[in-house]
Order: structure tokens, then C-alpha cells, then sequence
């Protein structure tokens, strides 16, 4: 599947908005669940590795753009620690722990809560903040007209290897391409990535540099503000 052009030839006006792929809510909910299920004795394990290793709260909460750009909150193990005694930057504050739950993405298992609650789908683009809104182009944008994922093309393409403009694309590219066919694939892909560990940073960051803009030169990270 061929990766769009750059945003320059991007659209001025958006598409029409694609119709939902039939079953796609009732599929998360069913697999979400029975996830879930499947690990809860490893939600439990990591939830006290994380107690021990970097103390309470053990899970990270963060308003998110949804569907529609409409407020979330996201839920996921914590990773680094809070922003004090000299600690700013990201590859600071991350510890041994966090990196590895990252490069696992075992802290990514209580966001299958939110696909249960219908904030979420298994499969979508990921999760950005809710002032990233203004900074999207026009095409950009379209990436929500459809529930974030936990995983999805970008993290199947590159993950963090890629630059924002590349993740963006595809986020736009999956939302013209959604089918139940393309979210299996993506699970699958989505299993061997995490197992050979592709592309858990950024070059030259300990995650994502914030997402300013197309036309604009990222700054240097600075919080835990943008999701693996």
C-alpha cells in the first residue's frame, strides 16, 4: 500500500466522510474484552513493577483528542517520573522500567479499557493532544473522522521512526482505506513489530518531539506529551 504524497498536494477541502466499516465497534468491543481477560494476571504484574519501580500513581492519565477531536482521557501504565528534582526532559525522566515497557509496549494494556468504553478502537490513528487540533492542515485534520486506535498504519510503518508529516499521512491514508480486512492486517503486523521493537524513538530523542506544525522545525521533547 503506497504511502500519499507530500501535504503540499494535499486537498484544500476534505473528503467526504468515508462510511464506517460495518462491525468494526462491535469487533473492538468483543476483542477488547476478551484482551482484557486474557491479561489480567499480566495488568497485575506490571501494575506492581511499576508501584515498586517509580511508586503512585500507576497509571498515567492524559486528556486526548478523539473522534471528532472530542476530549478523552487516555489510560496507560506510567513510565517516567514526574517532572521535578532537575528532571525535564524526557530521556531524563524515563527509567530503565519505562523503557522496557515502552519497547514492549506493555504500557500500552489499559488503553484496551478505553477501546471497551467506545473512546477508542483497536485500530486508528494514535491518540494526540488536544492542542495539536490548530496545527493540522486541512488534510491532516481528517485523521478524526475516526476513533484513535492503540495501534495503527503509522505504528505498522515506522512508529516513531517517521517524521510527523509521514504518520500523518498515513493516519489519512488508513481513514480512505478502513476495512475490517486492513485492521486484521494491521493487528498482525502490529505483533511483529512489538516483538522485533521497531522504531520506538525518534532519532536523537528518548520519544516524539512535540508536533508543532507542518511548516514549522520541531523543538528538542520536553515532556511526556506525545505517545509512543
Amino acid at each position: 500500500m503506497p504511502v500519499p504524497g507530500g501535504l503540499a498536494n494535499a486537498p484544500e477541502h476534505p473528503l467526504p466522510l468515508p462510511r464506517p466499516a460495518p462491525g468494526k465497534r462491535v469487533f473492538d468491543a468483543i476483542l477488547a474484552g476478551v484482551l482484557l481477560v486474557l491479561v489480567t494476571p499480566l495488568l497485575l504484574v506490571v501494575a506492581v513493577l511499576v508501584m515498586v519501580g517509580l511508586g503512585r500513581p500507576v497509571l498515567f492519565r492524559q486528556c486526548r483528542a478523539g473522534l471528532h477531536g472530542q476530549p478523552f482521557e487516555v489510560v496507560k501504565f506510567r513510565t517516567m517520573r514526574p517532572p521535578r528534582h532537575g528532571l525535564v526532559g524526557d530521556g531524563d525522566r524515563l527509567t530503565p522500567l519505562g523503557r522496557w515497557l515502552r519497547a514492549t509496549s506493555l504500557d500500552e494494556l489499559p488503553t484496551l479499557w478505553n477501546v471497551l468504553r467506545g473512546d477508542m478502537s483497536l485500530v486508528g490513528p494514535r491518540p494526540l493532544l488536544p492542542e495539536y487540533l490548530d496545527r493540522y492542515t486541512t488534510s491532516q485534520a481528517r485523521r478524526h473522522e475516526v476513533r484513535p486506535g492503540v495501534t495503527g498504519l503509522a505504528q505498522v510503518r515506522g512508529r516513531n521512526s517517521l517524521s510527523w508529516e509521514e504518520k500523518l499521512d498515513l493516519d489519512v491514508q488508513y481513514v480512505d482505506s478502513r476495512d475490517l480486512r486492513l485492521d486484521l492486517s494491521i493487528l498482525v503486523a502490529t505483533a511483529r513489530t512489538v516483538l522485533r521493537r521497531d522504531g520506538i524513538n525518534a532519532a536523537g530523542s528518548a520519544t516524539m518531539p512535540e508536533f508543532l506544525g507542518t511548516h514549522r522545525r520541531p523543538a528538542p521533547p520536553q515532556r511526556d506529551r506525545t505517545p509512543a
